[in-house]
């Protein structure tokens, strides 16, 4: 059994993958979920052409149209580099190990902290995504005329006489398990995974901060061994960020985009709409798209602004008192964690909570100009 699934800070989300054969297992799983969730989104995007004309239905269909596609695209590039995927986590599992071998109650208690926020932001992603994807599902049941809960249209029939409408809802309904188990649990990676750098970094933080023991021994061959391995551990920190990177960027830089514009397409929608209920349920949505940015944002930031303070940790050791040799090499460590490590949208711009700001500026922006021309 692959040691991903036995680390803590990460097994929920392996666990899922696993199940739908997506990292570490390949069988029929995969096909089940991936394939009948891409046709129903190709009839999404179908039903958008339909429904043109139509502003507020044309809204709505594109949201959900947009929400499957991003989990369809998320799911694929996952198996499609899964074999770099499953090296990653795996790395996770075998730092992780080394870290709880260290006995110091501090960096002991940051590791338990961080364990226990990333399997609850994971558990509790998953549970509030079924309860609103059985919102979704159960919604058109009080409507007054028969909706299915996922705009389709298939060129040549009737979705809506029977028995197809009934076979219709019961398929959106199957497939949105599916759907629901392909978009959140990458969230939950990503969240999981930032946690997991701070913890690196934090455990670093520590021991440059308790570095002034080793030097009152006054052990040279020790001191020297252990700025080494800082430096091994600060490049290990480097290159996970950057493959962590490497596997995300893309996938925001398409969050980045698509949710910007429905974030605005959606505030104008709440501007022309009067019944109540869409009111509630596109405050619902627009709150979605926020939150699920702004998780986002805020964990790659964090990674971000814990790099940097780094070179404050080592900066704040006795490191002055070393030998020349010794300072020359704490001085190249302090030199390199004065660049922040960053995750970014499409190797273009780093995530941080200024360019959060700006995205929901531009959208609003954008939401301000569409609402005069429509006016």
């Amino acid at each position: 059994m692959s040691n991903a699934l036995q680390c803590p800070i990460i097994s929920v989300n392996v666990g899922v993958w696993r199940f739908w054969s997506f990292v570490f297992k390949h069988d029929y799983m995969r096909y089940i979920s991936i394939i009948p969730v891409s046709v129903m989104n190709v009839f999404m995007f179908a039903d958008m052409y339909r429904a043109w004309g139509k502003i507020d239905e044309l809204i709505i269909n594109a949201y959900f149209a947009v929400l499957f596609f991003n989990a369809v695209l998320r799911t694929l590039i996952l198996v499609h580099n899964r074999q770099t995927y499953e090296g990653f986590l795996e790395r996770i599992a075998t730092t992780y190990h080394e870290i709880s071998l260290i006995r110091d109650p501090v960096i002991e208690k940051l590791l338990t902290v961080y364990t226990k926020r990333g399997r609850m932001l994971s558990i509790s992603n998953l549970a509030l995504g079924a309860i609103i994807s059985t919102c979704y599902v159960v919604y058109p049941m009080f409507a007054s005329q028969r909706e299915l809960p996922y705009g389709m249209f298939i060129p040549g029939i009737n979705n809506f006489a029977s028995p197809l409408y009934e076979m219709l809802y019961v398929i959106q309904v199957v497939l949105t398990f599916p759907g629901c188990c392909m978009y959140i649990p990458f969230t939950s990676f990503f969240a999981s995974a930032t946690l997991f750098g701070m913890v690196q970094i934090q455990t670093l933080q520590r021991q440059l901060r308790t570095f002034g023991e080793d030097i009152k021994e006054g052990d040279t061959k020790a001191i020297t061994e252990r700025i080494t391995k800082f430096i091994e551990d600060h490049k290990r920190i480097i290159t996970y960020v950057y493959e962590l990177n490497s596997l995300v960027t893309y996938i925001c830089l398409i969050e980045f985009l698509s949710f910007g514009l429905m974030l605005c397409a959606l505030l104008f929608l709440l501007n022309i709409i009067e019944n109540q209920a869409q009111i509630v349920i596109v405050a619902a949505y627009i709150f979605m798209i926020i939150s699920q940015i702004f998780a986002f944002y805020w964990h790659a930031n964090e990674v971000r602004v814990e790099s940097m303070a780094l070179a404050d940790a080592a900066f704040s050791s006795p490191w002055m008192e070393l030998d020349e040799s010794n300072k020359k090499k704490f001085l190249l460590l302090i030199g390199r964690a004065q660049r922040p490590l960053e995750i970014t949208v499409g190797n273009v711009y780093p995530m941080t909570l200024e360019m959060f700001q700006s995205l929901l500026n531009a959208s609003y922006s954008y939401f301000t100009l569409l609402r005069r021309v429509y006016n």
